[in-house]
């Protein structure tokens, strides 16, 4: 098992070509703070798998986005996400969903 982490989104998207599965899976995890500010940050986790040889590998990036508390900046995310890989190749898809911990569990 291997996870390659990508510091920002081009190397990941780089990346894509390695993939085994045409989904790119996401999930959204709010950054809390005590604050009485107005606004939340959004983490956005994306990963997707590849192989080489026997191994497979999950490239992991984050990106933090700053949002207002009752904005739907969520929808709007999945939406240009989804316009950047369908750029890249148009059978890549977009999916919800927390596969890190599937693929740590199955790699063990």
């Amino acid at each position: 098992m291997i996870v390659i982490f990508c510091d920002n989104i081009d190397d990941f998207i780089r990346f894509l070509d390695r993939r085994t599965i045409d989904e790119v899976f996401y999930e959204f995890k709010e950054i809390t703070s005590n604050s009485l500010v107005s606004q939340v940050n959004i983490e956005i986790v994306l990963h997707f798998l590849a192989k080489v040889e026997n191994t497979t590998i999950l490239y992991e990036t984050k990106q933090i986005i700053t949002k207002s508390k009752n904005s739907d900046v969520d929808i709007e995310v999945v939406k240009t996400l989804k316009s950047v890989f369908s750029s890249v190749d148009s059978s890549l898809n977009l999916v919800k969903g927390k596969i890190r911990e599937i693929f740590l569990s199955y790699s063990s």
